[in-house]
């Protein structure tokens, strides 16, 4: 322990020389998603565009199951503009360690800890490669206990450093509820703005495939009423990578939730360096019927119903919202107030869900624009059973999306 933190007072005396100093000006947000990526890997599954590559194990066959068909029927914005460029292709995974890699050759302050996230490179290979390169003080592998380790790095962010805490699954953060909601949340306020946390916590969730309830959480619920909290969802490589970068240049504690389904997503991604506005929404798909609000999995979900949809002649106009907490009110008002039908596709649970915050938020700030209810399509409040098909029953599908669209469209 005592070189644990003989390592963070050597990393913050490294940043207090002036030779080492940060330009603020880099901190600054792209006021849409501007800038761009570097580097590349050549082994691929499944393209955020609906096509397959090769095979590469049962985790890969999953993903071909999961997205296999779900193709937009107008240009994917985030697709035709990424493809259009030079760039390189990666993993949805690879993309996260990229952005983690060049945001710690960027800035020594940024560390990570975690189960498992040292040599062996993490439980879904995300800091792979990262101990080697970053040292075992910069990549600390942690004991199994959620509670103490992210604890060590709430503190270690108030000491200046800048700490990636990684759960090797989102239910496990459960144990570290404490110090995620009464400390990593509140202390800015309460120590009257004399620390600040810029702390990111990360990790893979949601229903995988017969991962069985305990691994199958979805805790954007848990942590949306935690003040002080940003929350954002990745969906596919170029945001995963966007995401993960501006999470650490933030000031505030993120957490960042990941798909255990979507690790093997692969998209082209440019090669310039980018980030992502951790408060602005995405529009995936223009349209003029119907707002569909999406994030994470379910994007590729609602992606699938719209190609349906369009051929029994609707247009709805897809939104991944990206960001959870706070909700980008602008982005998803002006849809509303062009189409007047919303519906919410989500894998988060139906009661006090991110749903119903976002029904609540729309109904308060654009009722006059409605033409009917929100509706929202959210997994059944019930444990993720292990029996696979009863698993796939708890989920919203793309037949029930239809269904929905058909009904508000009436």
């Amino acid at each position: 322990m005592a070189a644990i933190f003989q390592g963070a007072g050597a990393a913050a005396a490294l940043l207090s020389s002036p030779s080492n100093s940060i330009d603020s000006k880099k901190f600054l947000f792209s006021p849409r998603r501007s800038f761009y990526v570097r580097k590349g890997a050549s082994f691929g599954v499944v393209r955020s565009d609906g096509s397959v590559n090769l095979d590469l194990n049962p985790k890969g066959r999953r993903a071909q199951q999961l997205i296999a068909n779900a193709v937009a029927t107008k240009a994917d914005s985030s697709t035709a503009s990424s493809s259009s460029k030079s760039g390189h292709e990666l993993l949805l995974f690879e993309a996260l360690g990229e952005g983690l890699e060049e945001e710690m050759e960027r800035d020594p302050r940024v560390c990570v800890m975690g189960e498992d996230v040292g040599h062996y490179g993490g439980s879904y290979k995300v800091t792979k490669g990262l101990a080697t390169k970053f040292g075992d003080l910069r990549v600390l592998d942690t004991p199994i206990a959620e509670n103490s380790f992210t604890g060590m790095g709430i503190g270690a962010a108030m000491t200046g450093l800048r700490p990636v805490v990684e759960g090797m699954n989102m239910g496990f953060l459960l144990l570290a509820f404490n110090q995620i909601s009464n400390n990593c949340g509140m202390l800015h306020y309460t120590s009257g703005g004399q620390f600040t946390i810029p702390i990111v916590i990360r990790g893979p969730g949601g229903v995988g495939r017969q991962l069985g309830a305990e691994h199958s959480q979805r805790l954007e619920s848990y942590f949306q009423s935690i003040p002080g909290i940003q929350m954002v969802a990745c969906s596919t490589p170029y945001n995963a990578k966007g995401l993960m970068k501006a999470a650490i240049r933030s000031e505030n504690p993120v957490i960042l939730f990941e798909h255990v389904l979507l690790y093997n997503l692969k998209e082209r991604i440019p090669d310039e360096d980018y980030i992502c506005n951790l408060e602005e929404a995405e529009l995936v798909r223009p349209g003029e019927d119907i707002t569909i609000l999406t994030y994470s999995r379910m994007r590729y979900h609602v992606m699938q119903a719209a190609k349906t949809l369009v051929n029994k002649g609707y247009d709805p106009e897809v939104i991944d919202i990206r960001s959870l907490k706070p909700f980008d009110l602008y982005t998803i008002g002006n849809s509303v107030k062009k189409t007047h039908r919303v519906l919410i596709v989500e894998e988060c649970m139906r009661t006090g869900g991110i749903g119903a915050s976002l029904t609540a938020a729309i109904t308060e700030n654009f009722h006059d624009y409605l033409d009917a209810p929100v509706m929202c399509l959210s997994s059944q409040d019930v444990p993720t059973p292990y029996a696979g098909t009863l698993e796939e029953w708890t989920v919203v599908q793309p037949a029930q999306i239809v269904t929905a669209v058909e009904q508000l469209c009436q």
